[in-house]
C-alpha cells in the first residue's frame, strides 16, 4: 500500500513570473511618475495593473502556497492584490473624486501607499534571510513607497496620471525614478530565477542571505531537477 502512495510532482518555481509581473507594471507607472512618458495618455499602466501585475502576480502567489514558500506566497499575493485594488480604485473611486476634489485622490493614494509601506517594512526585514537580489527588490520598493506616500500627502495640486494637468511634484517624481530602479532589480531577479531554474543550478548570481553565512537555497523545483 505504501508503494502506491507517491509524493506530489515538483512544480515550476512561480517566483520569476511573479517578479516579472511586478516589474513590468511598476515600470509603466514609475515611468509616468518620473516624467518620462510625456506624450502618452498617462493610463497605459492601468490595464496591466489588473491583468499582469494584479491577476498574474496573484496566481504566482497561489502557486507559491503549493511550493510551501510562505514568503513568496505572502509577497506575490499581497502585491497582486495591491495592483488589482489600485486598478479598481482608479476605475470606480478616482473619477468620482475628480469631479469634486482632485487633490483628495492623492490623499487616498497616500494612505494606500503608507499601508503598503508598513507591510513592505517587515517583508524587507525578512528578505534578509533570502538573498541580495530579493533584498534589493524590497529595499528599493521601500524607498519608492516612502517617497510616494509623502509626496501624495504633501502635494497641493492633482498629481495622479491621467488626472494631473501639471508636472508631478518633486517627491513623486523622485519616487518614479526609484520605482524604475525597483523594476530593473525585480526584472534581474526574475531573469536569474528563469535561467537558474532551467539549469537547476546557480548561473546568474543572486547573492547570499544578507544576515546568514550560507548560500541561499535554489528554488524547490530547481533543487529537485
Amino acid at each position: 500500500m505504501a508503494d502506491e502512495i507517491s509524493t506530489a510532482p515538483a512544480v515550476a518555481d512561480p517566483a520569476p513570473l511573479g517578479l516579472a509581473a511586478f516589474a513590468l507594471t511598476t515600470f509603466l507607472l514609475s515611468a509616468i511618475n518620473a516624467g518620462w512618458a510625456k506624450n502618452t495618455t498617462g493610463g497605459d499602466w492601468w490595464g496591466y495593473a489588473i491583468a499582469y501585475g494584479g491577476l498574474v502576480q496573484l496566481l504566482a502567489g497561489m502557486w507559491e502556497f503549493r511550493n510551501r514558500n510562505v514568503f513568496g506566497a505572502t509577497a506575490f499575493s499581497t502585491y497582486g492584490g495591491f495592483w488589482i485594488g489600485l486598478g479598481l480604485w482608479l476605475h470606480f473611486t478616482a473619477p468620482t473624486a475628480a469631479a469634486t476634489d482632485l487633490v483628495a485622490i492623492n490623499r487616498d493614494l497616500g494612505w494606500i501607499l503608507l499601508a503598503f509601506a508598513i507591510f513592505n517594512t517587515y517583508m524587507l526585514m525578512w528578505s534578509t534571510q533570502l538573498n541580495w537580489a530579493v533584498f534589493g527588490v524590497f529595499l528599493t520598493l521601500e524607498v519608492t513607497e516612502i517617497l510616494l506616500f509623502i509626496g501624495n500627502f504633501a502635494t497641493k495640486k492633482p498629481a495622479l496620471p491621467p488626472f494631473n494637468a501639471t508636472p508631478l511634484p518633486g517627491l513623486i517624481a523622485a519616487g518614479g525614478w526609484v520605482g524604475v530602479l525597483t523594476a530593473l532589480v525585480a526584472w534581474y531577479t526574475s531573469a536569474a530565477g528563469v535561467l537558474n531554474g532551467m539549469k537547476g543550478r546557480v548561473v546568474v548570481p543572486v547573492g547570499r542571505p544578507f544576515l546568514a553565512g550560507t548560500p541561499a537555497p535554489l528554488p524547490r523545483a530547481a533543487a529537485q531537477a
